[in-house]
């Protein structure tokens, strides 16, 4: 098995994958090269986790855990790329806060910060960055369980 970030991520995938303005160009990868016809398009990748308490238990330790989860929205276009993006970010935003356990994975979810930054050379691109803490907790010795 998977540890349980991969299992919250491919979740994430999977509730992001079919909103009306991105459609199915969603893809759980840091790196993807995006191309006009990928667009617009949805990213996602972990970028770090911090465990901050461990508790004693039968067996061994639990771990409390926070996963950040970026979600990048990327658009191109020649006038109103802040549009497309507000969007794309209402859509997204609404889809993440339907399951905030991630499928029973996770004890919450949150949207902690949303980053934009723009192109404006001859490709005309936007991109919108969504950053999520997502709270969960395994077992010190089974992390690919959710407790």
């Amino acid at each position: 098995m998977a540890h349980i970030r991969k299992t919250i991520r491919e979740n994430i995938v999977t509730t992001i994958t079919g909103l009306s303005t991105t459609g199915s160009n969603v893809y759980e990868t840091r790196y993807f090269p995006l191309e006009t016809g990928n667009l617009p398009a949805l990213i996602v990748y972990s970028n770090e986790e911090s465990v901050e308490n461990y508790t004693l238990g039968a067996g061994s330790r639990s771990m409390e855990r926070t996963l950040n989860v970026t979600i990048e929205a990327h658009c191109r276009g020649t006038s109103n790329i802040d549009d497309t993006l507000d969007t794309i970010a209402e859509e997204v935003e609404e889809a993440m806060c339907t399951d905030v356990s991630r499928g029973g994975n996770a004890n919450d979810t949150k949207l902690q910060l949303t980053e934009y930054e723009f192109d404006a050379g001859s490709q005309k691109t936007g991109m919108a960055r969504f950053t999520y803490a997502i709270s969960y907790a395994t077992k010190e010795n089974a992390v690919q369980t959710g407790i």
